[in-house]
């Protein structure tokens, strides 16, 4: 049996992650990251406000395991509510669970747990994982593939991987509340997180004008016309219709690029992608190799696996659509890379190519 930390969100799946461990007999501590300071009462948080950490002290009182608040927050303000910021400022469109994942939730708790003496670490992510004979991790879609978290884990290293558990990965949310519920879990019914953790009011415009301040720019077509003025291009994202401001158009205008100030919109077609390049890129295991068929990537969180050809040089990887091409890609978002059901990687979206 081994010693697992667990990461204790306040939500239905890590509260599972921790009765099951329990239940097979691990060693089992768990630990509440403090980061975002969201106030309490706030629905579609689900891990970050005052609230959450009561939830999950709850439960491991319930279950009867050592629990502990580690404070992230310094962390998390850095490398995550900062960067968020400054994607915004230069025109990208960050996602910042990956982020989180990426830099602290993951990564730094990851290092924290083994500086600490424990075994491995265990969350509630919805993923699942397998082991070859020669000792190979490979990190695979969950069952319950509504709920496949995988897209927020692509910088996992081998090393991490085998330091992981993810104990919810095999089973449907259904049936892991139906299981909460049995134990008696106050997290059974809880709504899932959907919203971003550090933004209480849900107005990501405001949270960044309010930080980035007003930087006038214009708002032209394709073609250069001048259509209109904004306060800030940080307003905006690619695939954006509503909110531009235009009026009398004959026909729908869509956000289809950011430079600098200036945000150029153009019609639906106008959104679609034919390949794009990605910077910092990593593998969980080994990259593809040149003319790899049966490759599909997302560029977004819950979006469809397309099929693609993938070209890898050093930390750079550019990404051919062969089949249907996503729309409104945008740039600082990810693009994430399988193999089958196993995620091999990905990087964040530099460019697109229309």
């Amino acid at each position: 049996m081994a010693n697992v930390l667990v990461a204790m969100s306040g939500g239905v799946d890590s509260s599972m992650a921790a009765a099951l461990l329990v239940e097979q007999g691990h060693d089992v501590t768990g630990v509440h990251l403090k980061m975002a300071d969201t106030p309490s009462g706030i629905p579609g948080k689900g891990c970050c406000t005052l609230d959450d950490a009561r939830d999950a002290r709850r439960v491991a009182d319930l279950l009867g395991i050592p629990y502990y608040v580690w404070d992230f927050a310094d962390a998390f303000h850095e490398r995550v509510v900062d960067d968020f910021v400054a994607e915004y400022a230069a025109g990208r469109t960050p996602n910042p669970c990956i982020r989180c994942n990426e830099r602290v939730k993951y990564t730094a708790l990851m290092a924290r747990a083994r500086a600490a003496g424990f075994d491995r670490l265990a969350t509630g992510h919805h993923v699942r994982l397998s082991t070859d004979d020669d000792g190979t991790v490979r990190l695979l879609r969950p069952v319950d593939e509504g709920k496949d978290q995988t897209y927020v884990l692509y910088m996992a290293s081998q090393d991490q991987l085998r330091h992981s558990a993810f104990p919810v990965g095999g089973m449907p949310k259904s049936e892991l509340r139906e299981m909460a519920a049995e134990r008696g879990l106050v997290t059974a019914s809880k709504p899932d997180s959907t919203d971003i953790c550090f933004i209480p009011s849900g107005n990501t415009a405001a949270f960044l004008g309010a930080r980035i301040g007003r930087r006038p720019g214009r708002l032209v077509d394709h073609d250069g016309t001048e259509l209109g003025e904004h306060d800030g291009a940080f307003a905006f994202t690619v695939g954006q219709r509503r909110g531009l401001g235009l009026s009398g158009m004959p026909e729908p205008r869509f956000v289809t690029a950011i430079e600098g100030d200036t945000v150029t919109v153009g019609r639906r077609q106008d959104l679609e992608v034919a390949a794009l390049t990605a910077t910092d890129v990593s593998w969980t295991v080994a990259p593809p190799t040149p003319g790899e068929e049966g490759l599909t990537v997302r560029v977004r969180y819950h979006g469809d696996r397309l099929p693609v050809a993938v070209e890898v040089a050093g930390d750079v990887m550019d990404v051919a659509f062969t089949g249907v091409r996503p729309s409104g890609v945008a740039p600082g978002q990810a693009v994430v890379v399988y193999r089958g059901e196993e995620c091999v990687g990905g990087g964040t979206i530099a460019a697109t190519v229309r």
